[in-house]
């Protein structure tokens, strides 16, 4: 686990006058979970949207898989293996759930506007996708709509999906956010045994359980800046943290 799948280096984001992220710096080894935690505001999702390409970094960079991917748009990012959640769950809602799963596994085909135009419903996607519902367990609400379905199964949708991507890298925005325990322990089962397939994971979370429970280590920001960095139990004992966290009362640090 010690070659660095993914690099931060001195990333800058500014919006106007704001900096919603200031000279973060961090790397990433492969096959490890790492939490990315902070306060609200703290510049979590900011952060996310520079690695996996919806904004380009006012200055820094972000290396991927030893390759300079700044200012790399997201499709680029999907082809290059970064999969991602987010925390507002929007599958497409008059499709059925496995349908939800077929559309990314056609990524190569959308970089030609001839194969776009073939059937993608086929045996194999179709084998492919149900498989894939399989792991994240809601093979049995294949063939319902995805709008019909709760927040614990769209989360687990959001979670096939991405993996439809054969990510090497997959961002997880607050995939526990809204669930009941029970849920929250099933995915973060769901979270394990997609690192057991050797894939890297980055996560944002605002339960403090959940992610020093998962993570290898966490990386800590406060107001866009690096505030501390290691493995979850330094992190927990860390002044700085318990201040950002506590001083503000934005999220619990319950262990």
């Amino acid at each position: 686990m010690d070659e660095i799948i993914l690099e931060v280096r001195a990333v800058c984001m500014q919006f106007g006058g704001l900096h919603a992220v200031e000279n973060v710096s961090f790397v990433q080894r492969r096959g490890e979970i790492l939490g990315l935690i902070g306060p609200n505001g703290a510049g979590k999702t900011t952060l996310f949207n520079v690695i996996s390409g919806v904004y380009r970094p006012t200055s820094g960079s972000v290396l991927f898989k030893g390759r300079d991917t700044t200012g790399f748009p997201p499709h680029r990012m999907a082809e290059l293996g970064l999969g991602r959640t987010f925390q507002i769950v929007r599958p497409f809602p008059d499709l059925t759930v496995i349908e939800n799963v077929m559309v990314p596994l056609h990524l190569a085909r959308y970089r030609n506007i001839l194969a776009s135009f073939t059937s993608w419903n086929t045996k194999t996607i179709r084998s492919e996708a149900l498989r894939l519902l399989e792991e994240t367990g809601i093979a049995d609400l294949a063939e319902l709509r995805a709008g019909l379905l709760p927040l614990g199964n769209q989360r687990k949708l959001e979670l096939a999906r991405a993996l439809a991507l054969q990510p090497a890298l997959l961002l997880l925005d607050e995939t526990f956010s809204g669930l009941r325990h029970e849920e929250i322990d099933i995915i973060a089962n769901l979270v394990r045994k997609v690192r057991e397939k050797g894939i890297s994971i980055l996560l944002i979370e605002h339960n403090m359980k959940v992610a020093m429970g998962l993570s290898d280590r966490v990386v800590v920001l406060d107001h866009g800046r690096l505030l501390a960095e290691g493995d979850p139990e330094s992190v927990r004992r860390n002044p700085a943290v318990i201040e950002a966290y506590l001083g503000k009362g934005s999220m619990s640090y319950a262990s």
